[in-house]
Order: C-alpha cells, then sequence, then structure tokens
C-alpha cells in the first residue's frame, strides 16, 4: 500500500502507517463488510472489497496495489475490476506511476444501486414475464384444464405487477435520491460549521 495514500494526519504530523503489503486494519474490516453484503446480493465478494478499499480511499490505484492490499492474485483482480467496470461502479483514472492505469470507485451511490437494480432485476422479472406468457400460449395450445390456465394467468399478473412495481420505484428512487442527496448536504454543511 502506497502510506502516502491517506495523506498527512490531522495534526500535520506523518502519514498513519499501515502494515506492510496490505491495507490498514480497520480499511481490511470495512472491505470486508462491504464484501459481504455485495455477496449476500449475488456477487462476487471480492467486488465488493475492491470497490469499499477505492471508495474509502478516495484516489486511484493500480491493479497491482489494489491485489496487494487485498491479497488478491494479478488475475483476481483483472478479472474483477473487468466486472466492476461492467457494471460501471468502477472507472478507469488517469495513468499512474509507470503508465499503470488507476482505477477508481464510483462515488455516487444512489446512482449505482440504482443502475444495478435496472440491470439485474428488472432483466430477470423482464424475462419472468415473457416466459409466463410463452407457457400461457403453449398451455392454450395443449388444452391445459382451465384451472391450471387461471393460476397461470394469475402469476403472469403477478409478474406485471412487480414489473410495474420496479419501474416505478426506478423512476421515483431518482426523485427521492436527490432529495435526500440534499438533506445530507445540508446536514454535512451544518456540522462543518459547528466544528469552526
Amino acid at each position: 500500500m502506497s502510506r502516502a495514500a491517506y495523506g498527512a494526519s490531522p495534526g500535520g504530523g506523518p502519514a498513519p502507517s499501515a502494515p506492510a503489503g496490505g491495507s490498514a486494519s480497520w480499511e481490511v474490516r470495512a472491505a470486508d463488510a462491504v464484501g459481504d453484503v455485495i455477496e449476500f446480493w449475488g456477487f462476487k465478494r471480492n467486488m465488493g472489497r475492491i470497490w469499499a478499499v477505492l471508495y474509502l480511499r478516495g484516489a486511484g490505484l493500480t491493479a497491482a496495489e489494489i491485489g496487494g492490499d487485498l491479497s488478491l492474485s494479478k488475475g483476481a483482480v483483472s478479472m474483477l475490476l473487468t466486472d466492476l467496470l461492467r457494471w460501471g461502479v468502477v472507472r478507469r483514472g488517469r495513468p499512474g506511476p509507470g503508465d499503470a492505469r488507476l482505477h477508481e470507485a464510483e462515488t455516487d451511490l444512489f446512482a449505482m444501486i440504482g443502475r444495478v437494480v435496472r440491470e439485474r432485476e428488472m432483466a430477470l422479472i423482464e424475462d419472468v414475464g415473457e416466459k409466463l406468457e410463452e407457457a400461457s400460449e403453449m398451455a392454450r395450445r395443449e388444452y391445459a384444464p382451465a384451472d391450471a390456465r387461471a393460476r397461470l394467468d394469475r402469476l403472469m399478473s403477478l409478474a406485471r405487477a412487480a414489473e410495474g412495481a420496479l419501474s416505478t420505484f426506478l423512476r421515483t428512487a431518482n426523485l427521492s435520491a436527490l432529495a435526500l442527496r440534499g438533506i445530507l448536504g445540508a446536514a454535512r454543511a451544518r456540522g462543518r460549521r459547528r466544528q469552526r
């Protein structure tokens, strides 16, 4: 880990030291916590760990630095960064030391979560709806019993309702997120004024 990554201590003294070849213990603990949540959501745990370290640092890191800080192989870091870039939660920054590309965390948490929900959950719900419609058509052609077709129709209605609810959530979440950002920004500003 680049010890300069954290800058000087608040008192103006030297930058806090971290364990050689890795992140500070608090950073690893936080990265592990984020990794656990990401894994619970069905993603790779180390995707969350990488994003968390980049987010906490507030500065770009090279793939080699990420691997060293989190004890991950070069190949693992490369594959994980590819996934993170595809999901839009990490972006490529400017060239770093030796022209190695720096990677930075997406810091707009609301946009990041909305993008993942839109791309993953909405795609799943749409796919379920299409399959149920195909099943309904097949049931009609194959003269399935009326009570079975009625239950299938109820499943299709549920899928349509879920799709509509998710669409509404994504539209209104953007508005709610903007309002929440404003509230949080005002609270931070008040906190800074009190610290002076």
